[in-house]
């Protein structure tokens, strides 16, 4: 039996890209909004269809760390639900992790990379090059963008005294945990488990659970909303404390989840909006009193999922429910964010040699329609 996501006779028109008055590409997938008690305001293509979540459910796999005894808390919390592209602080906070649990950066599992980051790299080149290394190509699963849930792995494992050297084994402790943590935020038993680009195991789960499962994490974790009252004795609220570290450190220092002026850090900071993109045009964001929206392009790009994820929170009514400095933005500040983050559609340069702009990302058809919603 072959095991899928959803088809395209399935899926909506989530955006298209528009060059010189001409359409010219069309992204499809599917997206969900759910309100603050997990019901669906807005429902597009499939989203109950299962999907690999990627790196979108590492809060999950952050709290997991931190209940089995990892102690993260500031940047290093935030590093552990971090897609990080290896700005020098990222990689000084996952060092220190690694330090502070007695290891090494041997110990990770994660593949080797360079830094994303080009500042950083010339500055790791540079010093190679005065030391008269002949090699001068910096590389590391230090520099991976995974690092920091890797390095919150093996502290949970060597916490609980689990075996470090077989951390991303299903059968080990730590991800049997994290399996137990997926479920119960989400709801929602996994439809598949498969090896993530970072080598821990990905769970599949439909867009409603990843929604459901972001949805509840930030809402408890946020001091100034909670959990709702009528969750109080469900299986994930036993995981407040974690959840509210974990929040705290993320609203903190956005810097630490992707990197500074990046798209998730830029929601983030600007909009105080949870923001987690993940491989293959997967993204979820969640406001602080519990709205929250997933989606999933179909053809794996990640170019429309932020630009989707804020209209659909805007259409959903879901700024205005948001409390002090994230409340309600204006329009033109949700605006402002979504062009900061979405890539203009280019064509040769002018005549003095700078970029011109031929066109642009818009809402597809089925997001087009959708008229905004007023809460009561």
């Amino acid at each position: 039996m072959t095991f899928s996501t959803f088809t395209p006779t399935q899926a909506a028109e989530l955006a298209v890209v528009r060059r010189c008055d001409f359409i010219e590409s069309r992204h499809i997938g599917s997206a969900v909004v759910l309100d603050p008690q997990g019901s669906p305001l807005i429902s597009l293509g499939a989203p109950d269809v299962p999907v690999f979540t990627r790196s979108s459910l590492k809060p999950l796999q952050a709290i997991t760390a931190m209940s089995l005894g990892a102690h993260l808390t500031g940047p290093a919390a935030a590093l552990a639900t971090a897609s990080h592209k290896s700005e020098s602080g990222h990689v000084a906070v996952v060092s220190s992790m690694l330090e502070d649990a007695g290891l090494r950066v041997d110990d990770l599992q994660c593949p080797s990379a360079h830094p994303a980051d080009g500042a950083f790299r010339r500055e790791l080149q540079e010093q190679l090059r005065a030391a008269g290394e002949a090699d001068t190509d910096p590389r590391s699963p230090l520099y991976f963008n995974c690092s920091g849930k890797h390095a919150a792995f093996l502290t949970a494992a060597r916490a609980i005294g689990a075996d470090t050297a077989s951390y991303l084994s299903p059968d080990n402790p730590v991800q049997q945990k994290v399996a137990e943590v997926v479920t119960a935020f989400a709801s929602e038993t996994p439809a598949a488990v498969g090896v993530d680009g970072c080598g821990a195991p990905v769970f599949a789960l439909s867009l409603t659970g990843l929604a459901r499962a972001i949805g509840r994490v930030v809402r408890m974790g946020s001091a100034d909303a909670g959990g709702p009252a009528s969750a109080k004795g469900q299986e994930w609220t036993a995981f407040e404390s974690e959840a509210r570290t974990l929040m705290d450190a993320v609203f903190a220092d956005p810097w630490a989840i992707e990197g500074h002026d990046r798209p998730n850090s830029t929601v983030i900071e600007r909009l105080g909006i949870f923001a987690k993109g993940g491989a293959e045009g997967v993204i979820v964001m969640a406001t602080r009193s519990g709205y929250s929206v997933a989606v999933k392009c179909l053809d794996g790009s990640s170019r429309a999922t932020g630009l989707v994820a804020l209209t659909l929170l805007r259409r959903a009514g879901a700024f205005d429910a948001e409390p002090g400095a994230a409340s309600a933005p204006v329009d033109d500040t949700v605006d402002a964010v979504i062009a900061a983050i979405t890539d203009p559609v280019t064509g040769g340069t002018d005549s003095e040699g700078r970029t011109n702009v031929v066109g642009r990302l818009e809402l597809g058809e089925d997001i087009a329609k959708i008229g905004e919603r007023k809460r009561d």
